[in-house]
């Protein structure tokens, strides 16, 4: 009986400091904010570890610099770098709970099991013809 009580303790420590570092890596997560500036500096986005855009800074002269159409692709592409340095920054806060050998941002991504050819997206189907509201037969004598 004292072996199964053992067991069990050691099985509750086990669980507690697995859980203990889950709640370490949601911390982590929680805390992540990472921040790009565009080239040209007149652009700065801040992104979570999700992925969520958490502050986004334009200079006052961003407006007389670029168009609206151009303003909006600086704006775009310094998120995505932003979003960049997140993740890069989720996948070091995760990477310590994973197995070996598992890359932590793919599985961030939701990729880390597919292989590559499994990432290309579908064709679309081609639709077929239909000829279920054709009149095949007209008769042009009245």
């Amino acid at each position: 009986m004292a072996d199964h009580r053992a067991q069990v303790e050691d099985l509750l420590a086990d669980y507690r400091r697995g859980r203990d570092q889950l709640a370490e890596v949601h911390r982590a997560l929680a805390a992540i904010n990472e921040s790009a500036t565009s080239p040209c500096g007149l652009v700065t986005a801040t992104v979570s570890a999700q992925g969520g855009l958490t502050g986004l800074h334009l200079r006052d002269d961003a407006y007389r610099v670029y168009r609206p159409a151009e303003l909006a692709a600086v704006i775009v592409r310094t998120t995505t770098a932003a979003d960049a340095l997140a993740a890069r920054a989720a996948g070091h806060a995760v990477a310590p709970v994973l197995p070996s050998g598992t890359d932590p941002e793919a599985l961030l991504r939701g990729t880390a099991d597919l292989a590559p050819v499994d990432l290309v997206p579908p064709r679309p189907p081609v639709e077929e013809e239909s000829f279920e509201n054709v009149k095949w037969l007209e008769s042009g004598r009245s």
